[in-house]
C-alpha cells in the first residue's frame, strides 16, 4: 500500500521549528565568528619563524581535522558542563548544552578556518611584504596591515562556503539533544506521527537556504574575478 502523505501537522509546527532554526544559526554564527578570529590567529602562528608556536598550531589543526566533528561535540558534551560547573560552581541541573555545542563548533571549525586563511596568506606575493618591510614595517604591521586585508578578500567566497557547510552539520548536535532546526523537525515528526513528512520538509528548508547561499557565493566569486 502506498504511503499517504499528510502534511497538515507542519502548520502547527511552524513555531518550534522557527525556535530550532533560531538555536541552529545561533551556532552557526558564533562558530563563524570564532572559527574565522582563532584562525587566523593558528594559520598566522603556522607561519610563525618560531618552531614552538608551528608545532602547537600544526599540530592544534591536524588533531581536529582528524576526529570527527559529531565525536568532538559528544565529549565538549561531557566535558564542558563539568569543568564550568567546577569553575562557576554551577547547580549541576543548569541546562548548557547550548554553550558546549557553541564551544565545540568553534574549536572544531577553527581547525579548517585556519587552513583556508593559511592558503589565502600564502597566495598574497611575497613581494607585497617586502614593500611593508622598505617602508619600515614591522612582520605585524606588514601581517595585520598588508597581507591579511588582501588575504581575506580573496577567501572571502571559501570562508562563506565553509560558513555554508557549517549551518548543515549543525544538525549533528542531536548527540547533545540539544534542540536545533533538524532534531525540532525529527521530533515533532515522531510527536505527530508525520516523521517523514516533516523530515521532508526540514530537507526542503536547508535546500532552499544553502543553494540560495551558495548561488551568492558564486555570483561573489565571478565579480571578484572579474574586477
Amino acid at each position: 500500500m502506498a504511503y499517504e502523505y499528510d502534511w497538515s501537522s507542519i502548520p502547527g509546527a511552524l513555531p518550534l521549528l522557527a525556535s530550532g532554526m533560531k538555536v541552529s544559526l545561533e551556532i552557526t554564527a558564533v562558530a563563524v565568528v570564532v572559527g574565522i578570529a582563532w584562525g587566523t590567529v593558528l594559520a598566522v602562528l603556522r607561519l610563525s619563524n618560531s618552531a614552538a608556536l608551528r608545532w602547537f598550531a600544526t599540530g592544534y589543526v591536524n588533531l581536529f581535522r582528524a576526529i570527527p566533528l559529531v565525536m568532538v561535540l559528544l565529549w565538549f558534551f561531557l566535558i564542558v558542563p563539568q569543568l564550568l560547573g567546577a569553575l562557576f560552581s554551577l547547580d549541576p541541573h543548569t541546562d548548557i548544552r547550548l554553550v558546549s555545542a557553541l564551544v565545540g563548533f568553534a574549536l572544531f571549525e577553527s581547525a579548517y578556518y585556519a587552513e583556508i586563511i593559511r592558503a589565502g596568506i600564502q597566495s598574497v606575493p611575497r613581494g607585497q611584504t617586502m614593500a611593508a618591510s622598505a617602508l619600515g614595517m614591522t612582520r605585524w604591521q606588514a601581517m595585520t596591515l598588508v597581507v591579511l586585508p588582501q588575504a581575506f578578500r580573496n577567501m572571502v567566497p571559501l570562508l562563506l562556503t565553509q560558513a555554508i557547510v557549517l549551518f548543515q552539520d549543525t544538525s549533528l548536535v542531536y548527540v547533545s539533544a540539544l534542540a536545533d532546526f533538524f532534531g525540532t523537525a525529527y521530533k515533532v515528526g515522531d510527536r505527530d506521527g508525520r516523521i517523514v513528512e516533516l523530515l521532508l520538509f526540514a530537507g526542503a528548508v536547508y535546500f532552499v537556504l544553502c543553494f540560495g547561499l551558495s548561488r551568492i557565493v558564486q555570483g561573489y566569486q565571478r565579480r571578484l574575478v572579474k574586477a
